[in-house]
């Protein structure tokens, strides 16, 4: 919660916390593991169509940072995704519309979901792929924009296997 509310207080636009923290809390718990997985990082988006400058990245995550210093932070304007993106995974992809919109084209189905807390503490879920995969342990290729190549290599890099082995790979 300390994650949700450190983004909540920090309040970029249209601000959304999700992809692997949460497919970790999820798997390690449905493997009964009684200590969670390190997580490499901490996914914060938003979506701010104004300042399309990595230094508005960089300012996002140095409040982020203030607030949680023990966390790895990695704040992303979905807003200029598409002024990197190529240059990063060899794809040009269009503009997004806004930090939902950007949930629904990450790699994984599993890990299409994001969280927000609101001022009343109230979650919002964003999950443009549904929750089954996440919760029946299925990690599938999101073909709206990862290739098999790309899937394959983020197996490879992510040892999801190794670290939770009742998962299900679908590879198509």
């Amino acid at each position: 919660m300390q994650i949700l509310e450190a983004a909540r207080d920090c309040n970029p636009p249209g601000w959304l916390v999700g992809a692997g923290v949460i497919r970790n809390i999820v798997w390690d718990h449905l493997h009964n593991y009684q200590k969670p997985t390190p997580l490499s990082d901490v996914d914060l988006i938003f979506f701010d169509p104004h300042d399309l400058t990595p230094e508005r990245d960089q300012a996002v995550q140095n409040q982020l940072l203030r607030r949680l210093p023990a966390i790895k932070w990695e704040a992303t304007n979905q807003a200029a995704v598409h002024l990197w993106y190529k240059e990063s995974f060899g794809l040009a992809v269009p503009p997004l519309s806004s930090s939902e919109e950007a949930v629904a084209t990450w790699p994984e189905t599993a890990t299409c979901i994001a969280l927000r807390l609101l001022s009343n503490n109230e979650l919002q879920l964003v999950a443009p792929c549904g929750l089954a995969d996440l919760f029946e342990m299925v990690l599938r290729r999101n073909s709206r924009r990862v290739s098999k190549e790309i899937f394959q290599r983020r197996l490879r890099e992510k040892r999801i296997s190794s670290k939770w082995p009742r998962v299900k790979i679908i590879d198509d």
